[in-house]
């Protein structure tokens, strides 16, 4: 298992914000373990029936991604909890199902010089909704919490260049010109790579050729978002682009979830988060924000600086669908429409 680290291998990337709820803040509303906070995946009970006290307050989490020199997340500057070089580890592995059948990946992440532990939702989770834990583990097959920070393409996903030609994913490097939707040719600043076990939350979503008028199958993890134009009237969200994570357009027909074996996903960055094309439809790339440079070697943190002003960037016009917008009979309408173009 590897973390994300520069492409040549020599640095890690700055870090990324996660947004955390204290474990107390997510207790069983029925069941076995009655008023328990989450916590380690042996104290749980499946079955039991969770809740997010409508108080609670999402907290920001800084993480400096582990790499092969630093095989530990750790906290870097800016973080609301604990303190830069705070290890941070990753405890358990919950899914979790509302009533109408939305399942919910948690991580359970505990800060080492505290004790204290942490509900880390790889999806939004809603206060006031009751949860229903399906399974509990502790064995993620070498998974770390830096490992889930981005959106990434799966390995051999063609990538659209300037000259309308195509590359697969991981033979593009720092440098190489790709076509963006918004601001035409732009280089990659960074590439990053992760191996992953493609089980549950981290099993990637394959939106099959033709689907969206991709040309070939699409790979891409859960959270990754899809741009899509609406055209006419009835328009979801009400705006004519949306972006839509990739796990919300999964019908089980021409929209799967893939588990087995292991997944080679890669992250693209760009000097703004960009819309590229990817199979030929429109997705996009991985968004640097409230990133940090401080705890790198001046000469790495000159460059990054450099390389990305302000280390801030701000998501690429268009609303987010999110699931609230997209039942069964939308997801069908968007799919559809799509595949007749």
């Amino acid at each position: 298992m590897r973390g994300q680290t520069m492409s040549d291998g020599a640095q890690p990337f700055p870090a990324h914000a996660v947004h955390v709820y204290e474990a107390q803040a997510l207790r069983v509303r029925r069941g076995v373990n009655l008023r328990d906070p989450i916590a380690e995946a042996a104290a749980c009970e499946p079955g039991d029936v969770y809740r997010l006290d409508p108080a609670a307050r999402a907290l920001r989490m800084m993480l400096c991604p582990p790499t092969d020199r630093q095989p530990q997340a750790a906290i870097a500057e800016g973080s609301a909890i604990g303190a830069p070089g705070d290890r941070v580890d990753l405890v358990s592995l919950f899914t979790l199902m509302t009533e109408d059948g939305e399942r919910l990946e948690l991580l359970f992440a505990r800060h080492a010089a505290s004790g204290a532990g942490f509900a880390l939702p790889l999806s939004p989770i809603a206060p006031g909704v009751d949860y229903t834990l399906l399974a509990a583990t502790d064995d993620f097959g070498g998974l770390r919490i830096g490992d889930v920070l981005c959106v990434s393409f799966g390995a051999g996903t063609m990538v659209t260049l300037p000259d309308g030609s195509q590359r697969p994913i991981e033979t593009l490097a720092p440098g190489d010109r790709v076509l963006t939707r918004d601001h035409g040719p732009q280089p990659i600043r960074w590439i990053g790579r992760s191996t992953m076990r493609a089980k549950g939350g981290f099993a990637p979503v394959v939106i099959t050729a033709g689907t969206l008028g991709n040309a070939g199958d699409l790979v891409v993890s859960p959270h990754h978002r899809v741009f899509i134009y609406q055209r006419g009237a009835n328009r979801v969200g009400g705006t004519a682009e949306i972006l839509v994570q990739a796990k919300h357009l999964v019908d089980g027909e021409s929209v799967l979830r893939q588990e087995g074996g292991f997944v080679d996903y890669y992250s693209l960055v760009f000097d703004r988060h960009e819309i590229i094309y990817a199979e030929g439809i429109p997705a996009e790339s991985l968004m640097v924000n409230e990133a940090t440079v401080g705890h790198l070697p001046p000469d790495l943190a000159e460059e990054i600086r450099a390389r990305f002003p302000g280390l801030n960037q701000t998501q690429h016009f268009g609303t987010e669908a999110g699931r609230e917008l997209l039942d069964e009979a939308v997801r069908a309408e968007i799919l559809g429409r799509h595949r007749q173009l």
